[in-house]
């Protein structure tokens, strides 16, 4: 995802320094004219806009965080964006590090997948000042397909979560529906066509089943990282007094899954991992 948005950004002309913890992956953008930093610091010390867009809450921690993180590079005043899926803990604790810095700071998850990435059709869902929206709009702009401002800090976070725990739990009971429909002797072509083109063919149901179907799982989503937002789903359902009863079986599944070894393989690889 990372390496779409900024191929995309220099596509549209945009300066551009890069930083990942395989320095050979960032050097693939060499070519399309980025500057490869050899820190997150160094890729922010020049930027007016930064963003992060790692796996998890420890990922970013040690982009930002730290000696050489992205935050000890950055100006006062340069727009702070991280666009992971993360806690909303760990939103709000890294938009204090930010004011600490006199830096604006967006948290501003993203819908789509790597081709969106590459066209430039995301869609961000963003929580923090309209203030700082307005500063980095010009970026976003590039990357997205639109931009909804939810509200203060946290509310990007937190809507990336509702979006994927209920994606999480549309794609094991897809998964579960055609293992039924597979043990019961039924054809499964025949039985997912049925669905896909029913009341429960959502769009996410038919890209499952496309990739699924034509036995491409290289990853568009990564399988292992949908429980990890499942995870993050539960912790945020607490703070606020609720227990998601659907999160906790569909977690299970998924992580029945990575045991099988699925893990690192698209979140398509879900349906067969059912199979019987």
């Amino acid at each position: 995802m990372g390496s779409g948005m900024a191929r995309r950004l220099l596509s549209e002309g945009l300066q551009v320094a890069v930083y990942n913890r395989s320095r050979e992956k960032a050097q693939t953008l060499a070519a399309a004219g980025a500057t490869v930093a050899a820190s997150p610091r160094d890729a922010a010390a020049k930027a007016h806009v930064v963003i992060s867009m790692v796996a998890d809450d420890a990922a970013s921690r040690a982009v930002w965080l730290g000696e050489h993180g992205a935050i000890a590079g950055a100006v006062p005043g340069t727009v702070l964006i991280e666009s992971s899926t993360l806690t909303t803990g760990w939103v709000r604790e890294l938009a204090a590090a930010a004011a600490q810095q006199k830096c604006k700071f967006l948290d501003a998850p993203v819908t789509g997948t790597k081709p969106h990435a590459a066209s430039g059709e995301l869609l961000f869902l963003v929580g923090g000042s309209a203030e700082a929206l307005e500063a980095a709009r010009p970026v976003l702009s590039a990357l997205s397909r639109d931009i909804v401002h939810l509200g203060p800090t946290g509310c990007g976070a937190i809507m990336k979560l509702v979006n994927n725990f209920l994606c999480g739990v549309q794609a094991a009971s897809f998964a579960e529906a055609m293992a039924l429909a597979g043990a019961s002797g039924l054809d499964r072509e025949q039985a997912a066509k049925i669905l896909c083109n029913g009341a429960p063919g959502s769009p996410l149901i038919k890209t499952i089943w496309g990739r699924a179907a034509g036995g491409d799982l290289t990853p568009n989503f990564i399988l292992r990282l949908m429980a990890k937002d499942l995870r993050y789903s539960m912790e945020a359902a607490k703070q606020f007094g609720l227990a998601l009863k659907t999160a906790a079986p569909t977690l299970e599944l998924f992580e029945g899954a990575i045991k099988s070894g699925y893990g690192d393989k698209d979140l398509a690889a879900v349906i067969d991992a059912q199979r019987r």
